[in-house]
């Protein structure tokens, strides 16, 4: 096993381990979104989406399409682009809304 993994290491191009970073990196950011939701919500007692799950979202989602590209699959470029079509539409709504309410403060003055 320790053999097989000091033989894939040294065949292993610097770019295709830079490649392998960056795919690492996408999935780690893609997943913190679930853990950003879970630990707002556990201390809510409720189900939240908060704003940061959008945003994890969209790097994630965004870090793993270019990696998608990278390795040419098909399958993971269509999803990963209609998750960013969704993640930067909530992000719009976020910042609209936050626009409407800071609009709304400044006319109750």
């Amino acid at each position: 096993m320790i053999n097989a993994l000091v033989q894939w290491w040294a065949d292993t191009s610097v770019t295709e381990l830079i490649w392998l970073s960056v795919g690492f990196g996408a999935q780690l950011m893609f997943s913190m979104r679930f853990i950003v939701q879970w630990i707002v919500s556990e201390k809510a007692r409720i189900s939240i989406v908060p704003e940061a799950f959008w945003y994890f979202s969209f790097i994630g989602g965004a870090m793993l399409l270019i990696y998608a590209i990278y390795r040419m699959d098909p399958v993971f470029i269509l999803g990963q682009g209609m998750g960013l079509f969704i993640y930067s539409r909530n992000i719009y709504f976020i910042w609209i809304n936050k626009r409407h309410k800071k609009k709304r403060q400044i006319q109750n003055r």
